[in-house]
């Protein structure tokens, strides 16, 4: 249990943000301070950098979550190599529809299909659409041929397959790298330039320190949404970051996650909440369309 305890010294009131933690039958406390005599606005904004120390994403899962993600995982390990051509052709060419539509691409999912696995171009779309399509597939293969682990190099890489060619001529220099610009999302404007190094580092760390001590899914939601907010490209964090999040769970011998564009609503909602500090309902996002789509890659 999570909770913020207030001592008052002298007149001044000092916050620490605390957790329980049990270690056989005996029962420890672990304590971030938080600062003293904060605002309502100044504590939460302590609290939420707080519990990201105390590491409470262990606890997000329900015992009923759990038990289901074991039985995907096991029943994922059966599943046969005679048809695992047909299984990647079917997830690739969905997860490419759906993740470049949710950016834009007007292709269908037929004609997305036919343009990775027939070499058919369709008509009356713009290259820059065709190259979106093309060059996720390439960045998909990427992942699944990757034996080592995410960083920066790594991620750079990714982003430099998923822009080729697609960029505008003053934003080629920009490619597979860490923007140097301050870019706009929606209303809000993600960290400036000069921030995103150092974040994405403090992302990475996280990741190398927490890959291990939580479960697949919620370290692949945790990093995506992080990913997001940081918005370290020009252009394609989306697509990135959702191969990144497909990267950790494959790593991790879990299926992939397809985000249907149907559902972009939500998905951009959850990621509102999460980036608020409350990653369940992204996590039970994701756990959700588990439950509801069969095909498993």
């Amino acid at each position: 249990m999570v909770h913020t305890e207030i001592k008052e010294v002298n007149g001044k009131k000092y916050y620490y943000r605390a957790k329980a933690i049990r270690k056989g039958k005996k029962v420890f406390k672990e304590r971030v301070y938080l600062g003293v005599n904060l605002d309502k606005k100044k504590l939460k904004e302590k609290q939420n950098e707080a519990d990201k120390k105390l590491n409470i994403l262990e606890a997000i899962l329900t015992c009923e979550e759990q038990k289901f993600l074991e039985n995907i995982k096991r029943d994922f390990a059966k599943e046969p190599i005679e048809n695992y051509e047909n299984r990647y052709e079917t997830f690739c060419s969905l997860f490419t529809y759906d993740s470049t539509g949710i950016e834009g691409s007007t292709l269908t999912l037929t004609e997305t299909s036919l343009l990775l696995f027939e070499s058919i171009v369709p008509k009356d779309k713009s290259m820059r659409e065709i190259y979106e399509v093309l060059n996720h597939k390439k960045a998909f293969d990427y992942i699944l041929e990757h034996n080592g682990d995410i960083t920066k190099e790594f991620i750079c890489d990714l982003h430099r397959i998923v822009v080729a060619n697609t960029l505008k001529p003053y934003l080629i220099q920009q490619m597979g790298k860490y923007r140097n610009v301050q870019v706009r999302i929606g209303v809000s404007f993600p960290p400036a330039p000069q921030e995103v190094h150092k974040q994405m580092g403090s992302l990475l760390r996280w990741y190398g320190i927490n890959k291990k001590k939580l479960h697949p899914i919620v370290t692949a939601s945790y990093f995506y949404n992080e990913f997001e907010r940081i918005h370290p490209f020009v252009d394609g964090n989306g697509r990135v970051g959702r191969l990144l999040m497909n990267f950790i769970l494959h790593k991790n011998k879990f299926p992939m996650i397809n985000i249907p564009q149907r559902r972009t609503r939500k998905h951009f909602e959850f990621i509102r909440i999460s980036q608020k500090g409350n990653l369940k309902p992204f996590v039970g996002f994701l756990i959700s369309i588990l439950k509801k789509d069969k095909l498993r890659f």
